[in-house]
């Protein structure tokens, strides 16, 4: 391809030009020959590379029907024994070819290991160049706002901090191989629920500093190649022809110089999506070309805009071209280790009664492993982004392996059905549990209820699992609970079992990684990316979900997640950043870079973490802050920063944290702009969002900045701007025969009682002489 790209632009008819910005089938780009243009291949998803070799190499023809059969795909059709017994997608697509399951982003994001995701990102690259992939659909970072949401599971966490990073560190590791990224759904995708025709009704300031800040972190760290707009509207525009949310927002403030592309199918009006900076339409619809032709005919979509576009295209092809290699083989035997390692990292301790785990020889020798997911692991969720795994870890198979000759275990299914109670299996495993030490209980939302195009209905584990508990906790008092889940469930269950393993869906390598941890091989080290509620009906979002008349509003604004439970003093059932470990750990000496910082500073915080426990572990270092009273409503803490430390048992290692000051602004909407509140601002350092033991305040100095005044608004909030307020005392003494200090001192005598307008408290109680449009001058420095 000739990579002076205006000129091969100029060379192009204008069906040419459409032709490339429209995709070609389900899962390529246009080929033009003619101007020496090659296709490049993307394909699913954000945590394994879903390749479907018939349709995308050609062989069978296409239609919706293909489509729907692969956002419908439930996770267990995924597999790769017994293609030819397999409905849904793959009898439509014959099988996916098989690839590293990688754990789901609800699973992933618990590892808090930017470190260990950049593998996974590398792993990934490495599958996509030995499929000939040049993009891949993912990651998605969509704030997990409702644990109802169909797709909780492919996405990171409640909060902007940790789904920014850890995007940002699988981008990097899959774009150093060569391979594109799409950073999806932009934006505000948070509910699958009539998810192509729902308004997504957000106030700005929420919008910004929850809903885009993800992205907008992703972006700055690591520049993903592509930006995949979503299905649904915001604020009354769809998202896939909005120019505030295309370019507005994401170029022009952003900076971001990549290509966006439609989600599949997502696109309704294709030349207004152009216009607002929607690059490729995918896939190909006759319709959007016809319709975009048509609007370029008709002077409707200036050339100009279709050539931008194009040459975006390029650049995207260009790169995808030179980083190809054709030759690449990857080694899944070794990605499934790193699967395994993954699992193992974002595995979340939540219950550890009388140190029940680790499983001792000496203490727990007969284990009875019970549940239908220790045989069949729930291990992915439903939909686009379901992967066939190369390799599948079972984990019964790996207790008993790991068991060996010190342990002697037993297993009963319990719950076979997973809709109807079987009481002859049930009692089965009781009298297994009766005669064992301990029961180990593998559990599970029910398969297929989380995934696109549906959200869940309740957050239940299934009804036969939850009684399988209960009848077992009846027998034998030492029950370990393994649960298998997209998002966060209720625990009417939990004191019935003295241990609970977190695993949600951790992908291919889950089986082996959980035998690990309850044999005390590795050491359990994830935390919690979201808050674990009580009930369903307690959570942030519960009141307005999922919204009528096609408008959803998001009405709790920032409270979102552990903003919420801590603005109202609510205790869920497991905080925001919680995890145990078979260890412990101290925190100590908290010291600050400088006392005193300004707002294009950055803030070093340094402090000591200490191994007091027995064992070898890993600890996750969070960083808050607490803004001081202002003009905004504030959070009671954010996040701002975190750090997963290696520690050996006894040894202390002093770990420091940055902090750019400048991201403690807000946006203010009365302002157009990102403001930094000036004050004392408090530091609180600790291992979960209700657990900080550090403390620690910093001096932010910057000028203040407040909402221009008018007439109608109040003394007092004159008397809060220094500077309007001495203009307008300026002004009064100017009109009246007191001095500037005697019209100081009386508008703060009077403030207080004076509940009317500047303009009505000047002329009709100090009966002033003062025209509006004057005092309105002198309050915007205009005199």
């Amino acid at each position: 391809m000739n990579r002076d790209f205006n000129r091969l632009i100029a060379a192009m008819t204008t069906e040419e030009k459409v032709a490339l910005l429209t995709g070609s089938g389900l899962w390529r780009t246009a080929s033009l020959p003619q101007h020496d243009i090659d296709d490049i291949v993307m394909t699913d998803g954000t945590y394994g590379v879903r390749y479907s070799s018939a349709q995308i190499d050609g062989s069978e023809k296409w239609s919706m029907d293909d489509f729907i059969s692969v956002i419908t795909q439930t996770a267990d059709q995924a597999s790769a024994e017994e293609p030819a017994a397999k409905g849904g997608s793959e009898a439509l697509f014959s099988a996916s070819l098989p690839a590293t399951c990688f754990p789901n982003g609800s699973s992933l994001a618990c590892s808090w290991d930017v470190d260990l995701v950049y593998q996974m990102g590398q792993a990934l690259g490495r599958e996509c160049q030995h499929m000939g992939v040049g993009i891949l659909l993912g990651p998605g970072i969509n704030i997990r706002r409702t644990p109802l949401a169909g797709r909780g599971y492919e996405y990171y966490a409640e909060d902007p901090v940790v789904s920014g990073d850890i995007a940002a560190a699988l981008i990097n590791g899959l774009q150093d191989e060569g391979v594109g990224a799409s950073l999806k759904h932009f934006a505000a995708n948070n509910s699958e629920y009539r998810r192509t025709e729902m308004d997504s009704v957000i106030e700005e300031r929420a919008l910004r500093e929850i809903y885009l800040a993800g992205f907008q972190r992703a972006i700055a760290k690591s520049q993903p190649w592509t930006v995949m707009s979503s299905y649904n509207r915001l604020n009354g525009v769809q998202t896939s022809q909005d120019p505030f949310l295309l370019t507005q927002v994401l170029r022009d403030e952003w900076g971001y110089d990549g290509l966006v592309m439609s989600d599949w199918y997502g696109i309704k009006d294709r030349p207004a999506s152009l216009l607002a900076g929607n690059d490729l339409a995918m896939p190909e619809t006759r319709r959007d070309k016809q319709t975009l032709l048509a609007a370029i005919d008709a002077g409707e979509v200036p050339m100009a805009v279709v050539d931008r576009a194009c040459h975006r295209m390029l650049v995207l092809l260009d790169k995808v071209q030179r980083n190809r290699r054709p030759d690449a083989r990857a080694d899944f035997p070794a990605h499934h280790v790193l699967s395994q390692h993954l699992a193992a990292e974002s595995i979340v301790l939540l219950k550890n009664d009388d140190d029940i785990l680790p499983l001792r020889p000496e203490k727990t020798r007969r284990i009875a492993v019970l549940g239908k997911p220790a045989l069949e692991p729930v291990i992915q969720g439903s939909g686009c982004a379901t992967t066939v795994p190369y390799l599948l870890d079972r984990p019964l198979d790996e207790i008993f392996d790991l068991a060996g000759d010190d342990f002697n275990v037993t297993w009963a299914v319990g719950a076979p059905d997973d809709l109807n109670d079987d009481e002859a299996a049930l009692e089965q495993a009781r009298r297994v549990a009766q005669d064992a030490d301990v029961a180990v209980i593998f559990v599970s939302t029910a398969v297929g209820e989380d995934g696109e195009n549906g959200d869940r209905h309740d957050l239940n584990i299934l009804a036969g699992h939850e009684r399988l508990i209960c009848e077992v906790s009846q027998v034998q008092s030492n029950v370990v609970v393994v649960l298998a889940n997209s998002d966060a469930v209720v625990m009417p269950w939990l004191s019935q079992c003295k241990a609970l393993l977190e695993t949600f869906f951790a992908g291919q390598g889950m089986g082996r990684a959980v035998a690990e941890i309850l044999f005390g091989k590795r050491n359990p080290c994830g935390k919690l990316t979201v808050t674990v509620p009580n009930t369903l009906e307690e959570t942030p979002a519960w009141l307005n979900y999922p919204g009528e008349n096609l408008r959803h509003h998001y009405a709790e604004g920032l409270f979102v997640g552990y903003r919420y439970y801590d603005k109202r003093c609510l205790t869920p059932r497991f905080p925001f950043g919680f995890g145990l470990s078979y260890t412990q750990f101290t925190y100590a000496n908290l010291d600050l870079s400088a006392p005193q910082v300004g707002e294009a500073d950055t803030l070093t915080l340094s402090f000591d973490l200490t191994n007091v426990g027995q064992r070898d572990g890993k600890e996750i270092a969070q960083l808050y802050v607490s803004a001081p009273d202002g003009e905004l409503i504030r959070e009671v803490i954010a996040l701002k920063g975190f750090s997963k430390v290696a520690l050996a048992a006894g040894e202390t290692r002093r770990v420091s944290l940055q902090l750019p000051i400048a991201e403690l602004a807000s946006y203010h909407p009365g302002l157009a702009d990102w403001v930094i509140t000036p004050g004392t601002w408090q530091i609180h350092v600790g291992r979960s969002s209700r657990d900080l033991s550090l403390y620690a305040e910093v001096e932010v100095d910057c000028p203040s900045r407040h909402v221009p005044l008018r007439d109608d608004n109040s003394l007092q909030q004159l008397i809060q701007q220094p500077e309007a307020f001495a203009r307008v005392v300026a002004l009064i003494a100017g009109k009246s025969q007191l001095s500037p200090d005697q019209v100081r001192e009386k508008l703060i005598r009077l403030a207080p009682d004076l509940f009317c307008g500047l303009l009505i408290a000047l002329t009709e109680f100090l009966a002033l002489d003062i025209e509006r449009d004057e005092l309105n001058a002198v309050l915007v420095g205009r005199e």
